[in-house]
């Protein structure tokens, strides 16, 4: 059949995206607008800015983080290397992605799981959500009975004693290395091998906005908009269950890894007057143990609904802490008691699961407590 050459088509024109501000305090936004919400949840409007979608092509405009520039074309465009929303800091443009890997930083209390262990025995590989693995070195954790000495040959052979592919630590970010991977440590009493308990992943870890500091115009204007775990004072705390579930550990990991658990009571010394070294004596191997406790039905369906308060909370876009997730639990309990209509209901049976408008109440009634 004949080939036809028809002429080439006039280039699209370039959609210009609207960097003006709403209102005075967008003009200088020096700290960033991160946005990190989906559709669902979108704050203000804000369009989600696809890879290669081009941004601007006027060139009074500095690409940032996210962005790229063609420079083949007259003039040059600023384009879009991720997925998420724009952000302008002055002149400067970047994407904020929608979703991202936990930065570690030091000092960060994360939860990991042990992915491998070295060939050579003297430090274990964690997956901490970030985008490398970090690393536990055997020089780094408590040895059974709190000894000080410097590791030996023998230790090395028996390191699968401490930790075992697949489970689960707690652990702080001891330091980084030049190509961003964490050094962890786990030289206190407080962390440690996880048992007994429930293991939550949300996204958008790492925020510095805390759901305490909400708006209660509506669910999802929390400062810091985008659910995930808050940096907070106290990462590691205890609540007092319900039904006669006793006292539920809470460890939120800085990375957007959650330990939910059966309340354990720290190892029983008389610390009066004893040094940290002292102290750390009282480990023992129990620590290192791989095996459950009972749990008992009531303490299982209470880590139930702190587990199903937490996802409600990072569902509808608020950052996760403990004081906000106090209220989010008194706000789950008082909705079961008024749908059963028994103030103190002994037997226990509660929905614990919550999802859709039962889910968006209980965010609604706790930001409205934090006012």
């Amino acid at each position: 059949m004949p080939i036809s050459i028809h002429p080439p088509a006039p280039a699209a024109s370039i959609p210009q995206h609207d960097f003006g501000a709403d209102d005075e305090e967008d003009k200088f936004d020096l700290e960033g607008d991160v946005n990190m919400t989906d559709a669902r949840s979108r704050r203000r409007g804000k369009p989600v800015i696809t890879p290669g979608e081009i941004i601007t092509d006027d060139p009074q405009w500095m690409r940032g983080h996210g962005t790229t520039t063609a420079g083949s074309t007259q003039p040059p465009t600023i384009s879009s290397t991720l997925f998420g929303t724009l952000s302008r800091t002055n002149k400067l443009l970047s994407i904020v992605p929608i979703r991202t890997r936990y930065t570690p930083s030091i000092g960060d209390l994360i939860v990991g799981r042990i992915a491998t262990v070295s060939a050579t025995g003297k430090r274990w590989h964690v997956d901490i959500g970030a985008p490398l693995l970090a690393s536990l070195p055997l020089s780094s954790i408590n040895l059974p009975g709190g000894v000080l000495r410097k590791r030996t040959a023998v230790d090395e052979l028996n390191v699968r004693q401490y930790f075992v592919e697949g489970e689960l630590l707690v652990a702080e970010v001891q330091a980084l290395f030049q190509d961003g991977a964490a050094a962890l440590h786990t030289r206190s009493l407080r962390y440690g091998k996880l048992r007994n308990g429930f293991f939550l992943s949300v996204t958008g870890a790492g925020g510095e906005g805390s759901g305490s500091a909400a708006s209660t115009k509506g669910v999802g204007n929390a400062r810091g908009a985008g659910g995930g775990v808050a940096r907070s004072r106290r990462q590691m705390f205890t609540m007092q269950g319900t039904h006669g579930a006793g006292q539920i550990d809470v460890v939120m990991g800085v990375n957007g890894y959650i330990w939910i658990a059966k309340h354990v009571e720290p190892p029983t010394s008389d610390t009066r007057g004893a040094s940290i070294t002292s102290m750390e004596e009282s480990v023992s191997a129990s620590i290192y143990s791989s095996q459950n406790d009972e749990v008992g039905p009531a303490t299982r369906r209470e880590i139930a609904r702190v587990a199903s308060c937490i996802k409600a909370l990072v569902q509808w876009g608020v950052k996760v802490d403990e004081e906000v997730l106090a209220k989010a639990y008194e706000a789950a309990i008082e909705i079961e008691v008024e749908a059963k209509g028994v103030q103190g209901d002994e037997t226990g049976r509660a929905e614990a699961y919550l999802a859709g408008e039962s889910g968006r109440r209980v965010v609604e009634l706790a930001l409205s407590e934090l006012g």
